[in-house]
């Protein structure tokens, strides 16, 4: 049975040139655009058909609470003026989407579901990015918030957090280098 795939070169162009997006213009991408990516990430390889991932459309109020949980934490860390920067830089995300993965009481089973999330994060941002939209993949202070998990109705004893993701349309896009392969890349006999 023959595969129908993109050319090599087209594949590792989009590989190449997705990029972590930080500033977004102010369009929210469709819903509809989000729940496409979202049937393409469940396509990502997984122990057993497991399907570990879990996706969380986070709307007005999600959003803006964990903005303000935000501001307390920063406020109460570096003080008011990067509190109220940070809470408006917050404000201007378009989009968010909490991805989750199953727990497991088996440590090596709690990895596999880890990491086939993450293949499923890289597949919703790779499918994004042909449609023109950029995601930053953040799990920072926030997400580590006890609050946090009340406030996304989620449990942290049945799911773990793999990342909050902002999305939106790219107000700019960076450029990246990456380090040549022999740098990493090591042969065994």
């Amino acid at each position: 049975m023959a595969v129908s795939a993109p050319s090599p070169e087209t594949t590792a162009a989009l590989l190449r040139d997705r990029r972590t997006i930080h500033l977004f213009t102010d369009e929210t991408p469709p819903d509809s655009l989000v729940r496409d990516a979202i049937e393409v990430a469940r396509w990502a390889p997984n122990h057993r058909l497991t399907e570990p991932w879990r996706f969380y459309l986070l709307g007005d109020t999600t959003t803006t609470a964990i903005v303000e949980l935000n501001t307390q934490l920063v406020r109460a860390r570096r003080g008011a003026r990067a509190a109220k920067a940070k809470q408006a830089r917050w404000r201007s995300i378009p989009g968010w989407l909490l991805v989750t993965s199953t727990r497991s009481p088996d440590d090596v089973r709690d990895q596999e579901n880890y990491a086939a999330t993450a293949c499923a994060v890289q597949n919703l941002q790779l499918y994004l990015w042909t449609h023109g939209v950029g995601v930053k993949w953040t799990t920072g202070r926030v997400t580590r918030d006890p609050t946090f998990w009340d406030l996304v109705q989620v449990d942290p004893e049945v799911e773990r957090l793999v990342g909050l993701l902002w999305y939106g349309y790219p107000a700019a896009v960076p450029t990246t280098k990456r380090a040549p392969v022999e740098c990493i890349l090591t042969t065994r006999p």
